[in-house]
């Protein structure tokens, strides 16, 4: 253990706070979850709630080493974010930009390809076959239609 404590640590390319718990503070870096930090922790011998600023800098490498690979590790592949890559055919784990790219990519290709959430990405609507009737409405288009309607047939009628 450093005999100094750091307030910001740098782990895979990203500044995280070091007066946050090891498993909080790699929560910070796109793609790494709470369960995904624990796992990565415990596969390299840390304690999960050990400051992050306290880390030496062995340890500070070893982890972003290990970020950096994280298939390597021997976690299960339930808990890789990128499973049978449609390119490569294998299980992967993104982080960071890798991961905004990666998923920038994947729906350029779906627009590109006019798969049904392609053609809903392209329009800006909802993909995942939430509602649509009553929200995500832009514009000028507030109301119900059917209270309309029945307004005018008691007016009328």
């Amino acid at each position: 253990m450093s005999g100094e404590f750091r307030y910001i640590v740098r782990v895979a390319g990203v500044d995280l706070p070091g007066d946050k718990a090891l498993v909080y503070a790699l929560a910070d870096i796109k793609g790494i979850g709470v369960s995904t930090a624990q796992a990565v922790a415990k596969k390299l011998g840390l304690d999960p709630y050990r400051l992050l600023g306290t880390l030496s800098e062995e340890e500070v490498e070893k982890l972003s080493a290990a970020l950096r690979e994280i298939e390597k590790l021997g976690l299960p592949p339930w808990m890789l974010n990128r499973r049978k890559d449609p390119f490569l055919g294998v299980d992967r784990h993104l982080i960071t930009s890798d991961l905004l790219i990666t998923v920038r990519n994947d729906i350029e290709f779906m627009k590109k390809i006019k798969s049904y959430k392609g053609v809903r990405h392209m329009l800006g609507l909802k993909v995942r076959g939430q509602r649509t009737r009553t929200t995500g409405r832009t514009g000028l288009t507030v109301g119900v239609k059917r209270g309309k309607e029945k307004a005018q047939q008691q007016k009328g009628g």
